[in-house]
């Protein structure tokens, strides 16, 4: 070894290359006594050996020594004549992490006004913090093997979206939370999403901060079905809306001279329901057949009598 890499074992810090990093695992297990360690302010230093958390080091500098730190002598290699500690060394930033992406497919959701299955779905952003360095390393780095940015946010975000499922869901069927119109409570959902996530969260010695940018909706094609099933149902409700749109319906269809069916495709498209248009298009189509009908001649009546 050069005299590079035994200055570089002397002295152990997080390299400035990876100050993005929410762990940093230092690539030698095997760590001189005396040597000293550097701890940023915003990030703390976890020894693991074994599947345990060894201890923990808060900021500041250290020289490893087992007298001055005594967890440190847990540690240490009796073969090396106590000359070397053993262990895996992870330097964890403990700062906020902003703008991470979030979103996804919430799911089917049934809705309780119409009895349909529709999909919700929800984008953003939110932050998020280490506030339990220790539990972070035993949870997922010991035994999920997750190190990386993407592994650790992405992991943070799966199980938030997973809460974010059960509670909208859990809403919509106690029809505390309307389906259509869902995006008019962002906030009251953005508030659930945090306070669902720290009880799952915090185990694994994650905290979200907060959210951003946060939109839930209907897809498209859904939020126009429940649309028009809605205004269905208020057509049929009360008779005077639905005599009017019938009558709009049939105006505009004579206009174009489409005769029954017609009618009913043109009343569709100017606001009645397909469940009123079917029916009305019906009574007109018998009553136009009847009109069409050729009158007996009068001789024939006569005759009859």
């Amino acid at each position: 070894m050069g005299l590079f890499g035994e200055v570089k074992r002397e002295f152990i810090a997080r390299p400035d290359e990876s100050k993005g990093l929410i762990i940093y695992k230092w690539p030698d297990k095997n760590i001189r006594m005396f040597t000293q360690v550097t701890v940023q302010a915003d990030e703390k230093a976890v020894f693991f050996k074994d599947g345990k958390v060894v201890g923990t080091l808060e900021p500041g500098q250290y020289r490893i020594d087992g007298q001055a730190i005594p967890f440190l002598n847990l540690i240490i290699d009796s073969l090396t004549g106590g000359n070397l500690m053993i262990a895996e060394l992870y330097f964890v930033s403990t700062r906020e992490f902003p703008e991470l992406p979030f979103g996804g497919p919430i799911d089917n959701i049934k809705d309780v006004e119409t009895g349909l299955a529709v999909g919700l779905r929800v984008y953003g952003t939110y932050s998020m913090k280490v506030v339990k360095p220790e539990d972070l390393i035993v949870k997922l780095v010991g035994t999920q093997g997750i190190e990386s940015n993407d592994g650790i946010t992405g992991w943070a975000q799966e199980q938030m979206l997973k809460d974010l499922r059960d509670t909208v869901s859990k809403k919509v069927t106690a029809k505390e939370l309307p389906v259509l119109g869902i995006a008019g409570h962002t906030e009251e959902i953005e508030r659930l999403v945090i306070e669902g996530s720290k009880e799952h969260l915090a185990e694994y010695g994650i905290e979200v901060a907060r959210m951003g940018n946060f939109t839930i909706n209907l897809k498209e094609e859904d939020e126009a079905t429940l649309k028009t099933l809605m205004r269905d149902k208020a057509y049929a409700g009360q008779p005077g809306l639905a005599d009017t749109a019938v009558k709009m319906g049939m105006a505009e269809g004579m206009k174009k001279g489409s005769g029954g069916a017609g009618v009913a495709g043109t009343m569709v498209e100017a606001g009645v329901g397909a469940g009123i248009g079917a029916s009305v298009a019906k009574q007109m189509t018998d009553s136009t057949a009847d009109a069409a009908k050729p009158n007996k001649p009068e001789s024939e009546v006569t005759d009859n009598k």
